[in-house]
């Protein structure tokens, strides 16, 4: 993939994640329109607007990071980084405990419980390998990090799809308890192996 093309398709998930942060900061305050299905979790109070505040902001300072702009300028880079790991901390935390709470059945249940735990977890080796100035490792681990962030993106553009398809809102919302965080991690590790390969090769 050519550089260009590379930066416009990132310059797109920046976009999307902004837009998709901007839009769930609602359900902090709990004005405009809220999904029933989401505002019926057995745990929304007080969860929910943890969760939403916590992994809203993560979406929208995450994708900057990897902007060569940004990384040039490690004070704003480590500010907007602490920024990104709280957000994935507490989200995390309060997206694992909504789990439990679906009401879209324990498949769905599972499917975000998971993604809650190995969110934190990716995000935690992240933030342990920048504090022990292992760079490559830091970078490995939050392109993970932001692959599953960036669920919250995946998960409403299949919202759509699926409703054309002629899927039930809780048949969707189970799929994408799983499918909208799986080919997201799944495309990261492909491009990191990728970057790898690319590496050992010869000059």
């Amino acid at each position: 993939m050519n550089a260009r093309l590379s930066m416009g398709l990132w310059g797109l998930a920046i976009v999307l994640s902004v837009g998709v942060a901007i839009l769930s900061y609602r359900y902090v305050p709990q004005i405009g329109p809220l999904s029933p299905e989401v505002m019926a979790n057995l745990f929304a109070r007080p969860w929910l607007m943890l969760h939403a505040g916590a992994a809203s902001t993560a979406l929208l300072v995450g994708g900057f990071q990897a902007l060569p702009a940004v990384r040039r300028r490690p004070a704003l880079h480590r500010g907007l980084g602490l920024t990104y790991v709280a957000g994935c901390f507490v989200g995390g935390v309060a997206g694992f405990a909504m789990a439990f709470g679906t009401t879209a059945g324990p498949v769905a249940g599972w499917g975000f419980g998971i993604l809650a735990v190995i969110w934190v977890y990716v995000t935690g080796q992240g933030w342990l390998a920048a504090r022990a100035r292992r760079i490559d490792a830091h970078r490995r681990w939050m392109i993970r990090s932001f692959a599953l962030t960036f669920a919250a993106v995946t998960l409403r553009l299949y919202l759509p799809i699926g409703a054309m398809a002629g899927l039930e809102f809780a048949e969707i919302y189970r799929l994408n308890a799983w499918i909208s965080w799986i080919p997201n991690l799944l495309l990261a590790e492909i491009y990191l192996r990728r970057r790898t390969m690319r590496g050992l090769q010869p000059a």
